[in-house]
């Protein structure tokens, strides 16, 4: 490529990095005020879930009805088998998450923003005259979109650049990636989109411990692979058993919406910030919040609700690490940081993407636990992945 292409790409990736952080804040800042307000409001917003999913599947159907795909449609453009994503998808799936959260459907966040900035990225670089533009500016626009959120920069850069295809890393795209992904950090920061962060104090890396990070890693590699190939099962199930999406959604919000209510009022609705929160202060977290969690949010993906997997993928893995750590006589707040990257890691499919989140979020002190976690947890998740999009590099993949 030209090295004026390449001048305008680096210009273009700050414009996208500029973009992706703006709507990020307003779609973050707007998603944490719904929290707020259902939590004040449970009884009266959870029994209308269903209406709101009606709506949703309305919206799409008639507005956009091939963005419904949502991320798939990212991987899909990244890799050729798409030419366009529509800049409609992100007032879209903006609005139809904020209604998800609003009635208490357990979803997370960063789909929406990897679809925002993969939107952003595809559209400008589509306008330029070579084709790999289209596909690097997507790259980095999805490192934007991840960053703006999340506000975790170098985390987002590796995640855009592994999580498209298991064993390749898409270097081309990694300066562009960089500076859209900091870029839309700060910009995020400076229109008020607070980060979450906790310091989680060290342990000494001792045969002991490394012991019991190693049954950690297993246990959390389990769970997320486990979690991704739920999530594909139940969207094949609950679209033979109601090939109608109105049909599907209606009565799955219905369920979801009445089994809330029943279930500590709400406890696993929205985000799962609420079982991050109780994890990391020494509050009560139950032995089967993890397990609940993860059960809600594969129900509330697989009958059509928008949102994404990945908050809810944190919570489950720290809900996890504070329960089983006293059995193992380890530090239950590091282990709920191990789980929180590795869980997510296991369920996406990525290994450096969870090992720099667990470091950018808990401290780079607890860098050798993370690796260590984060590494075999991948090589015990059954090469599973909960996007359908993701590809498999022809290249040796160690796997038990």
């Amino acid at each position: 490529m030209k090295r004026s292409n390449w001048c305008v790409i680096l210009f273009a990736a700050l414009g996208i990095g500029v973009l992706a952080g703006a709507v990020d804040a307003l779609f973050g800042r707007v998603l944490l005020w719904i929290t707020a307000f259902r939590g004040e409001h449970v009884w009266m917003l959870l029994p209308l879930l269903a209406v709101a999913g009606l709506v949703i599947v309305f919206l799409y159907a008639k507005i956009c009805p091939e963005a419904q795909k949502g991320m798939g449609l990212v991987f899909d453009a990244a890799q050729r088998r798409e030419k366009n994503i529509p800049v409609l998808l992100i007032p879209l799936v903006m609005v139809s998450t904020w209604l998800t959260h609003l009635f208490g459907g357990s979803a997370g966040r960063e789909g929406v923003a990897v679809q925002i900035g993969a939107a952003i990225g595809h559209n400008i670089g589509k306008r330029m005259r070579e084709p790999e533009c289209a596909r690097i500016l997507l790259v980095t626009g999805m490192a934007a979109g991840f960053s703006g959120l999340f506000r975790t920069p170098i985390a987002a850069v590796l995640f855009a650049l592994e999580v498209l295809t298991v064993g390749v890393l898409h270097i081309d795209a990694l300066l562009p990636a960089l500076i859209g992904a900091y870029t839309a950090c700060n910009v995020s920061a400076l229109l008020g989109l607070e980060k979450f962060s906790v310091v989680v104090q060290p342990v000494a890396l001792t045969p002991e411990t490394a012991g019991k990070c190693v049954v950690l890693a297993v246990l959390f590699g389990v769970v997320g692979g486990r979690f991704a190939w739920l999530l594909k099962w139940a969207k094949v199930r609950c679209a033979s058993l109601f090939f109608n999406p109105y049909w599907r959604i209606g009565v799955g919000g219905a369920v979801i919406g009445l089994l809330s209510l029943l279930c500590f009022s709400g406890r696993y609705s929205g985000l799962g910030t609420n079982l991050i929160e109780l994890s990391f202060c020494n509050e009560t977290v139950f032995a089967w919040d993890f397990l609940a969690k993860l059960l809600f949010t594969v129900l509330t993906l697989a009958v059509g609700f928008q949102g994404g997997e990945v908050t809810p993928l944190f919570s489950i893995g720290a809900a996890l690490g504070v329960v089983v750590a006293p059995l193992l006589g380890f530090s239950p707040m590091l282990a709920a940081a191990l789980g929180y990257a590795a869980v997510f890691g296991g369920a996406t499919n990525t290994v450096l993407t969870p090992i720099l989140i667990g470091c950018e979020v808990f401290g780079y002190e607890n860098l050798p636990f993370f690796f260590i976690v984060c590494v075999i947890a991948y090589v015990c998740n059954g090469n599973q992945c909960i996007y359908g999009g993701q590809t498999v590099a022809t290249v040796y993949r160690y796997e038990i």
